[in-house]
């Protein structure tokens, strides 16, 4: 197959690369969270469906995680192979895994839309759609309109990182904007002007996804440094045994969230009820609805780190396929200042502006209890989040380095073990708040494992470095 090289990844000064990369993908990242983030602010203010709205939007919003998790499983384990195989000078292997993972993206849609739409009772209510019943009435509606946008979505997404992997991320980036514009627009038309509540955000969603859909599958048909052709699109068993495990650490983040946030959620229902505000029938939806408005301040921060630490994937895969381990290294040092840098500025927020951020969620249509909640809830909820940027960064490193196994499993601690384990455990001992305490508990432990791989990859980042030689001097400039 044709292909035209990436060698500036392995020329151009790391810092300029890093910046090249990472703030087109930040970009992505961030808009593609804004996607239900900006449904659920014109929920919240629309005074038809207020906090029933917005419980209901939290609901779901694990469901949407599910799909999110296998496509980043395909798309990052790709983007991290592509890289490698170019920086291995292997393009046969490169354009192969795009095709095969085309294939496996729309298989796996197809089979979790099938899923939801057989089974969407059953799944609302395992994630606490039954705290009342217009919240279980409003899950139901907005889940289905959102199941069968699922195929555009994963589709969407799943190509977000290979399309980086092949020297475009501001395309990308243009995809995920585009779309994430249609919603922006249309969501205020359908919730306020047609009065179509639930699905009416829904479908505004969906019409942006399948945008981003489109123009994902033109980028396929124009690559620049993989040319597809007509046998690349054929799945190939030996090369998905080597990209999938790259993009497990992806989709156990994702689905152990999926957990942690379903965990949560169920904890918010049995303890809220057990409250003597909340176990009210008229305020019982308000941990629910609080909780997943923090939660999705904490997308908008995470989605930073993760574009800082995936916009590196090609640059360190490529390198490390080069043995330029001095360029992998010099990353790393920058990619832990930048991920502390977002971790203090979104701390400073959360804790002096609490009351602002819940105003944009409709604060001014609810109960003082709403806002006194929401208070506390993003204070110690979020009190740890230099951590937890810190952690996501590490995460993603280790995966773009090949290390799928330190990769995966130190995600699995923090979303499985610690993430659901506190989620369970703290509410037995301190109630509502226990849900709240879970967060900051699970950064802290994670951190101490996180901060030994830290030193362990710097260390054998330096032994190989000086194994291979001295670094050059022109390509570690920033």
């Amino acid at each position: 197959m044709e292909t035209r090289s990436n060698a500036f990844l392995e020329n151009e000064p790391v810092g300029r690369l890093m910046r090249k990369y990472a703030i087109p993908c930040i970009i992505s990242l961030l808009v593609a969270a804004l996607y239900n983030i900006v449904d659920q602010i014109f929920i919240a203010n629309a005074g038809y469906l207020g906090s029933y709205g917005n419980a209901a939007n939290t609901v779901v919003f694990p469901l949407t995680v599910v799909a999110l998790a296998v496509a980043v499983m395909i798309g990052d384990g790709c983007c991290a192979f592509v890289s490698i195989s170019l920086g291995a000078k292997k393009p046969q292997d490169a354009h192969r895994s795009i095709g095969s993972s085309v294939i496996l993206c729309v298989l796996s849609s197809l089979a979790i839309t099938a899923a939801y739409l057989a089974f969407s009772d059953g799944i609302v209510t395992a994630f606490g759609s039954r705290v009342n019943e217009e919240t279980f009435r409003y899950a139901r509606e907005y889940f289905f309109w959102i199941a069968l946008g699922v195929p555009f979505y994963m589709f969407g997404q799943a190509m977000n990182p290979i399309i980086r992997s092949d020297g475009s991320p501001r395309f990308a980036m243009v995809t995920t904007v585009l779309g994430a514009v249609a919603n922006l627009i249309l969501d205020p038309v359908f919730i306020y002007g047609f009065k179509w509540g639930m699905m009416g955000a829904a479908v505004a969603t969906v019409a942006g996804q399948m945008l981003t859909a489109v123009l994902a599958v033109w980028y396929l048909c124009h690559m620049k440094a993989v040319k597809l052709g007509r046998n690349s699109f054929r799945v190939h068993p030996r090369l998905v045994k080597r990209y999938i495990p790259l993009g497990v650490c992806s989709f156990l983040a994702q689905i152990s969230l999926v957990a942690a946030m379903a965990a949560i959620n169920n904890m918010l229902q049995t303890y809220g009820a057990r409250d003597a505000i909340f176990g009210q029938p008229q305020y019982a939806q308000i941990p629910m609805a609080v909780v997943g408005i923090v939660m999705k301040f904490f997308q908008i921060v995470i989605s930073v780190s993760i574009g800082i630490a995936a916009g590196c994937i090609p640059i360190v895969g490529y390198n490390i396929g080069a043995r330029r381990p001095d360029r992998a290294r010099a990353l790393f040092d920058r990619l832990l200042l930048s991920e502390t840098a977002v971790g203090l500025v979104a701390l400073l927020i959360v804790e002096l502006l609490p009351r602002q951020l819940i105003a944009v969620f409709g604060a001014a249509n609810e109960s003082a209890y709403y806002t006194a909640f929401a208070v506390k809830s993003f204070r110690i909820y979020l009190c740890m989040t230099v951590l937890a940027t810190v952690n996501k960064g590490t995460f993603i490193y280790l995966q773009a380095m090949g290390k799928a196994l330190e990769s995966t499993a130190l995600s699995m601690v923090r979303e499985v073990v610690f993430g659901v384990g506190f989620a369970l455990l703290l509410p037995r001992f301190f109630g509502l708040d226990g849900v709240l305490y879970s967060m900051p508990v699970s950064d802290v432990l994670t951190f101490a494992i996180s901060l030994a791989l830290i030193l362990r990859t710097r260390r054998a980042l330096n032994a190989e470095a000086t194994a291979v030689g001295p670094a050059i001097p022109a390509a570690q400039g920033a």
